[in-house]
Order: structure tokens, then sequence, then C-alpha cells
């Protein structure tokens, strides 16, 4: 079941792939725009593009947080679910990949691309991947929390932003840290661990996180 789920939500995000190129467009964008208002200062753009880059992703994530479940919630597949003797937090996690590979990994592909912008090295580079491969099914995962708790509110979208903004922050300060850290010659082993934990820790609390809010929200 999980793996029906996932490939489910899949098919459908491949048939509404104007949703999938608008998160990677806005991610391309807000990344190349910063050199070009910054200017080509070098120095200036290796320090600012770990965080450039992250920001870019985190606010990518985020638009489209609020359709992870409003279209099963408008045609009744959520209540089917929620009705099932499977395991709902098995069901949210397999929702949560799917929006991952549909969000995330295009994120993750583009990045050593754009990152060329800002004159990074091979190593940085290299970590900048390893962070945002680590980092993103974080947010995913945490954003699915945010959309349980705001489905069928009016102004969800930017409730569920403010929602999980905060939590955010932790993964966006290691994560960029992990390139500064390299950059710097420190290693980024450290930050790179820590978005490891924070990714365990989310696959095993998220989705049983998740499933109560929709129980909650659905009632």
């Amino acid at each position: 079941m999980f793996f029906r789920i996932t490939q489910r939500d899949l098919l459908l995000a491949m048939r509404r792939r104007s949703d999938v190129l608008t998160t990677l467009f806005f991610f391309v964008i807000v990344v190349s725009l910063f050199p070009l208002g910054v200017g080509p200062e070098m120095s200036m753009l290796r320090t600012m593009a770990p965080g450039v880059v992250w920001v870019a992703a985190l606010l990518a994530s985020m638009l489209s947080l609020g359709r992870m479940f409003s279209s099963d919630h408008v045609d009744g597949t959520l209540e089917q679910m929620l009705l099932s003797p499977q395991s709902l937090s098995l069901l949210v996690l397999g929702k949560a990949l799917a929006h991952w590979l549909v969000t995330g990994v295009p994120l993750v592909l583009m990045a050593p691309v754009l990152g060329i912008q800002y004159d990074l090295s091979a190593d940085s580079l290299l970590v900048l991947t390893a962070s945002l491969l680590l980092g993103t099914p974080v947010l995913s995962l945490i954003g699915a929390i945010g959309a349980a708790l705001t489905l069928g509110l009016r102004g969800g979208g930017v409730l569920v932003s403010l929602l999980v903004l905060p939590l955010y922050i932790p993964i966006l300060i290691f994560g960029a840290g992990a390139v500064e850290a390299s950059a710097a010659g420190l290693g980024a082993a450290a930050h790179l661990s820590l978005l490891g934990a924070f990714l365990l820790a989310a696959v095993v609390l998220a989705p049983w996180t998740t499933a109560v809010s929709l129980r909650i929200s659905m009632e």
C-alpha cells in the first residue's frame, strides 16, 4: 500500500506538470537573480551562495505543501484512507515520499548547476548537494504536518507557511552551515550528521503526527 500510494501521487503529479514546473522555475529564478543583483564580486557570491540556495529551496518546497492533501480531501479519497485498515502513518509517509520526489529531487539535481554561478568549488558543490539530499526530505515531512493541520481552512496556504517556517529554520541553518564549513576548510561532517539525525527523527515522528493531525482536521 505504501508503494501504491507513492505511485498514485507521482502519477497525479505528472498529470499536473505545471505545478511541478512552477516549483522548479521558482527555485531557478530566485537563485539566478541574486548574482545579477549583487554584481560580479566573486568573494561575496561565494559567501552568500549557501544561504541563497537553501532559502530558495525552502520557499520552493513550501509552494506545493497546500496541495499535498487538498485534492484527496475534495474528492473523498482522504476519508477512505482514514477508514481503511492500513496504517494511516504509512500512507502519509508514502505521500510525503511522493512530494519529495516531485519537488525535492529536482531541486537537488539543479543545485550544483546553479551553484556554478556563485563560483563554488567542486567540494562545496558536492557538500551542497549532500546537504540538500538530506534536508529536503525533512522539509516535506515537516510540511506534511502543517498541511494536515490547515486542511480545509480558508487561507490555509498562509497558515501552513506560518506553522512550518519556524521548524524549517534549524534545517536551513545546518544545511547552509555545511557548505560554509566546507569552504572554510573545517569539514562538513558535523553539519551533515545533524541533518541526518533530523531526517531520522522526522521519518519516525512526522508520519504519526501528520496522521493525528489529519484525523483532527477531518473531525
